[in-house]
């Protein structure tokens, strides 16, 4: 028999336990692709999001209004697609690789009596953006743009570091390799670009600006849509290799471009040839990114290749909207990962 005493002692456990119940997390269900996209809409200068795994597309969601096909200017991401042209130039014994020193080739443009380290900097200081040279985005991006001759502006202006020192991140650098392509290729970068890549199914390459000279700016202005900027992604995520199996870029100079050499001092990810790199959602990702939010994400481990492009105009291109992207992306691996 149960005592009153007895009774009354287990009543506030019974009650504590009741409590403890009512308190217990309600199980959610697991992120779905589905429901990451549609939270993905709160972000207003989000354009376009495609989501491909092993050559499938998962996902393909344009946003505020936007058009799926329409062209965004995918700024400094274009510096991704500057280091594929050089490491295709490499296979093409065109340039010797990165370790090549580059004033030989741009010797008609150096200055009358050059700072000594420019005869140290290699093909593969300005793809890693290790050149040591004066940095010439940000605060000097439009002085440099308004001179005369950007080749010759870059290469005279006095170093802001050691060649191969820190990673002093310049889209001169990226246009100094443009006019490298220009000069050992004998045509104009862009023309390059279209031969090259032409077995690569979707790419192409709209408007880009051109410097006075008419070399085409390596690492900026260049217009593409979301499904060309996939493209090129999935012909690193399969090693170089076009959808009709042709080899257009060697495996070999995928993997140089995707070794960490130095890091950001912005946001301290890694960064290779062209190529930043970062953990997110618990996978290793190779991404380029241009100004604004334009994307392209790859995460080899799971064959996922993710493009998003975005309004690069306003206060929301800066860093923080950046990093809302990178959190999409992890929602987007967290719900493609094998359960």
């Amino acid at each position: 028999m149960i005592t009153r005493r007895a009774t009354l002692v287990s009543l506030p456990f019974m009650l504590s336990a009741a409590r403890g119940f009512a308190q217990q997390p309600v199980p959610q269900p697991p992120a779905t692709l589905q429901t990451a996209l549609n939270g993905a809409a709160e972000l207003e200068p989000l354009k376009v999001v495609l989501v491909s795994r092993n050559g499938e597309m998962l996902a393909e969601r344009a946003f505020n209004g936007r058009a799926l096909n329409a062209s965004s200017n995918i700024k400094s991401a274009s510096k991704s697609i500057i280091s594929c042209l050089v490491g295709i130039a490499i296979d093409r014994k065109l340039l010797e690789g990165p370790d090549q020193k580059i004033a030989s080739i741009l010797r008609a443009d150096l200055p009358r009596d050059p700072d000594p380290r420019i005869h140290t900097i290699t093909i593969g200081n300005l793809l890693s953006m290790q050149a040591g040279l004066s940095r010439m985005s940000g605060p000097n991006y439009g002085r440099w743009v308004a001179s005369r001759n950007w080749v010759r502006f870059a290469l005279s202006e006095p170093f802001d570091g050691e060649p191969g020192g820190s990673m002093l991140y310049s889209t001169a650098s990226s246009h100094l390799l443009s006019a490298i392509l220009t000069r050992v290729g004998g045509k104009s970068t862009l023309a390059l670009a279209r031969e090259w890549l032409a077995p690569v199914d979707d790419f192409r390459i709209g408007s880009w600006e051109r410097d006075p000279q008419g070399i085409y700016l390596g690492g900026n202005q260049m217009a593409m849509t979301a499904r060309s900027l996939l493209a090129f992604g999935e012909l690193y995520r399969n090693g170089g290799k076009a959808p009709n199996g042709r080899q257009v870029v060697s495996k070999d100079w995928i993997d140089q471009s995707w070794t960490s050499r130095t890091n950001s001092r912005f946001s301290g990810d890694g960064y290779g040839y062209g190529w930043f790199l970062r953990n997110i959602g618990g996978e290793d990702v190779k991404f380029g990114w241009g100004y604004g939010g334009q994307m392209v994400y790859i995460v080899p481990s799971l064959g996922l290749t993710v493009v998003m492009t975005s309004n690069d105009s306003g206060p929301s291109a800066r860093g923080g909207y950046r990093d809302d992207l990178h959190s999409l992306l992890a929602e987007i691996i967290g719900a493609v990962q094998p359960a």
